[in-house]
């Protein structure tokens, strides 16, 4: 993959839902795509000793994050008839209900779109060196890990 095809995944704040709807709405002009899978991760209100999330603070290593988001989404195309990947990953305070992770697979046929999102979505929160710091209602917080 060439160097000014690189696409930088994170964004700094929310995903907001008028930019997914743009990218959702800008592929109807690829003819022979049939299939779009999407995911959205959202950050819960989950319940830590007591207190409530009220946000997560994600971090990353740039050089390293990208370069392990190159390494993954190489591989998927590697593996999968994909006509396009769309990942945008947040940074920065995300609030309960916000979305952190938007991940789009368009391919000709449902089954290569479904299962490669939802690989990359595993891959992602299994082997990017992103870390999200809960933050609860009193302020306190914890370093979340991946269930």
């Amino acid at each position: 993959m060439s160097e000014k095809k690189r696409k930088n995944p994170f964004v700094e704040g929310p995903v907001a839902p008028d930019f997914i709807a743009s990218v959702i709405a800008k592929h109807h002009t690829q003819a022979d795509a049939g299939a779009h899978s999407i995911f959205l991760g959202q950050v819960r209100a989950d319940v830590v000793e007591g207190k409530t999330v009220r946000a997560i603070e994600y971090t990353a290593y740039p050089e390293m994050a990208l370069e392990a988001y190159h390494e993954i989404r190489e591989a998927i195309f590697a593996k999968y008839p994909l006509h396009c990947l769309h990942v945008h990953h947040s940074l920065g305070t995300i609030a309960v209900g916000e979305i952190c992770l938007f991940v789009m697979t368009t391919s000709r046929h449902r089954a290569a779109a479904i299962e490669a999102c939802t690989e990359i979505v595993e891959r992602i929160k299994k082997e990017l060196p992103v870390w999200g710091k809960e933050i609860l209602e009193d302020d306190a917080h914890q370093w979340k890990t991946n269930q």
